[in-house]
Formats: structure tokens, sequence, C-alpha cells
């Protein structure tokens, strides 16, 4: 386990958009986690590590609580951080409000693999340094 210095994060601003509705009027919830993903490409792609993770952090788990309705048009906001570092997994906290009121909050685990085998792999200390260490990244 890694001792978290300023773990890396990150918010970004998305918009509810028609197709990330359902026939309840509100957000799909699917759309929780394609906005979570959208802030984690974000953060690599800050951290500068976006071409060596993509591609080999396969997700293992997510979880997410719900506590409001986001509706069509919808200005959200996704905070995304790193929450902690295994010797081949991670962990990522998000949630998403609108104007300050959390409607989400959740988790995704990823576990980094070697891009031959498709095993966990260890990681390398400079992809471990920028996740426990990054701080706070520029707003995507």
């Amino acid at each position: 386990m890694t001792q978290m210095q300023d773990p890396a994060r990150v918010r970004i601003r998305r918009r509810v958009e028609w197709a990330q509705t359902d026939a309840a009027g509100h957000h799909h919830w699917t759309a929780v986690l394609h906005w979570a993903e959208q802030a984690e490409t974000v953060l690599h792609e800050r951290l500068g590590i976006a071409d060596v993770t993509f591609g080999r952090e396969p997700r293992v788990n997510a979880t997410v609580d719900f506590t409001e309705r986001l509706y069509f048009r919808e200005a959200v906001d996704v905070d995304f951080a790193v929450e902690h570092v295994g010797t081949t997994s991670a962990r990522y906290a998000f949630t998403v409000t609108r104007d300050g009121v959390t409607a989400a909050r959740g988790t995704l685990s990823t576990v980094l693999v070697d891009p031959g085998t498709g095993r966990p792999s260890p990681w390398p200390e400079e992809l471990r340094t920028a996740l426990t260490a990054g701080g706070e990244q520029e707003p995507g």
C-alpha cells in the first residue's frame, strides 16, 4: 500500500444530454459512470500518464449511490480523485453534483495489466507517484 501525499484529483463540468436521459425524464444511471470515466481521462491526460494507462487499466469494480435526479441540460460537476493505490490496483472516488448538491457518489476500481499477457502488473514508480502525489489538476 502506498502513502498518499497529495492524491491526484480533478473536477470537470458536463451537461446532461438528451441521450443520457431515460423514459422517466431524468438521467440514465449509466451517465454517471460515463462522466466518471471522462473525468478519469482528463486526470490521466493532465498527469501525463494517459499514453501508458489507457488500454491497461480495466475496471474490476464500480459502486454508485444515487441521491438526486438530474435533468436534460442541467450542468453537473464531477469531482474525481485517487483514493487508494495498491500493488497493481487503484481505486478512484467520484462525486457528481448540481449546484453544490450531491446527485451521485461512488468508486471505480481498476487493475493495471501487462499489455502482452493481460495479467496484473505492479505500478511503475513514475505512475504510482503521479497518482499518489499529483495533487489537484486543471479542470477539464
